[in-house]
């Protein structure tokens, strides 16, 4: 195919294309953030379902790349055809493999819906033909819809609160300007369809899957994510049907703890992980706004961290080879903690009161928000040149 110049097509939180060169600096640069922590050759093996973006993709470089694993990924990305671009999470993971290949780690990626029966046993063939048995199980499959694998039913998720309409600050990101959004309550199929896409079904059957196989390793560990957030957010997040899902989500994770205990004397964790810029995040209302704040007030004080840092802790604290995790009463990982911590949430709060369009540069910082966004497909990134053509075309080795 002929190289193209690609400029970016974003609408609101939507982004129609992406760029495969500023992708791939996007992992190269995580790959040398976690190598500059050191790497351990571990000998793991990890699995990660939901491995091409967000926190899937920075748990995927922080295994590889800090411990020499073997990584198996599972997504559901889109591969250019013609004039159109593949999406952002197939080019993370193009240059992801050619990274792994260079350095001779073994990479395999399975490309289609990880709900499906179909992609299970393509991923449990592929396990036991070359990795032999998993270590880790990273569960990070995040979309707005699933379609069930026994009864064929589509489900989709909705982002409402529960019981009462709700109203508050928010950011237009088309136009910066700071406005009131209000959303009416979730009826109780709503609910109930959110949880069947974000609950913890899938993430059960993957467990039981590979567990039927014989295929968790002696101590075998498997993690997945949640946010709960500060009570600015819970309305909408939280307390609402998101909320539900992973409240749902916190009790599987705790059944498949006990059921790893009896099988293999391993566990399952759920890690709740800080706010961070995803086209998820992004269309979910308050939530942009919450992060142009979050984001300089947490520079300010040392402490921010992008999805590779909060992995690369994750991993090299937590899942690594003879840790012992730190949990909550919930039997919860906290990598939210400093997120949480008074000094940040009530700055957080003083600068809520008082935003309005006029002051929204002296109390955020939307133009990084937007930034980071577009960064997410590969756009803005330091050191591209967006001037000059590049091939889109690009093979999923």
């Amino acid at each position: 195919m002929p190289e193209q110049v690609i400029q970016p097509r974003i609408r609101g939180f939507i982004a129609t294309n992406a760029h495969p060169g500023g992708c791939r600096q996007n992992t190269l640069s995580q790959i040398a953030t976690t190598q500059a922590r050191g790497v351990t050759d571990a000998g793991l093996n990890v699995l990660v379902v939901g491995a091409s973006t967000g926190y899937g993709f920075s748990s995927r470089v922080a295994a590889a790349f800090g411990f020499n694993a073997k990584t198996l990924g599972v997504f559901f990305e889109r591969p250019a055809d013609g004039d159109r671009t593949a999406s952002a999470g197939y080019y993370n993971s193009v240059a992801f493999h050619e990274a792994a290949s260079k350095v001779g780690l073994y990479a395999k990626s399975i490309n289609g819906d990880g709900f499906s029966d179909a992609v299970k046993a393509e991923t449990l063939d592929t396990i036991q033909r070359d990795m032999g048995k998993i270590d880790v199980l990273v569960y990070s499959l995040a979309a707005p819809r699933r379609t069930h694998p026994k009864t064929g039913i589509v489900h989709s998720s909705v982002l409402k609160p529960l019981d009462e309409a709700y109203s508050s600050k928010t950011i237009d990101l088309s136009t910066g300007e700071v406005t009131v959004a209000t959303m009416d309550p979730a009826t109780g199929a709503e609910v109930a369809d959110t949880i069947q896409v974000m609950g913890g079904e899938d993430f059960a059957i993957w467990v039981d899957a590979l567990l039927q196989a014989d295929l968790f390793a002696e101590n075998a560990r498997a993690v997945t994510y949640s946010y709960i957030g500060p009570a600015l957010t819970h309305a909408i997040y939280y307390n609402g049907t998101i909320g539900q899902a992973k409240q749902h989500m916190e009790a599987t994770t705790r059944h498949l703890d006990k059921r790893l205990q009896e099988a293999v004397g391993g566990n399952a964790y759920l890690s709740v992980n800080k706010a961070v810029v995803t086209q998820a995040s992004a269309a979910i209302p308050v939530v942009p706004l919450y992060l142009s704040m979050l984001y300089p007030v947490m520079r300010e004080a040392g402490t921010h961290e992008a999805p590779i840092d909060q992995m690369n802790r994750l991993f090299r604290e937590h899942l690594a080879p003879g840790m012992t995790p730190t949990l909550d009463d919930e039997h919860r990982i906290r990598l939210d903690n400093l997120e949480l911590t008074p000094p940040i949430t009530n700055e957080i709060n003083r600068r809520w009161e008082k935003i309005e369009t006029a002051n929204l540069s002296e109390y955020a910082d939307f133009a990084g928000f937007r930034s980071e966004f577009r960064q997410l497909f590969g756009f803005e990134v330091e050191g591209v040149d967006y001037t000059k053509p590049t091939e889109t075309d690009l093979p999923l080795k």
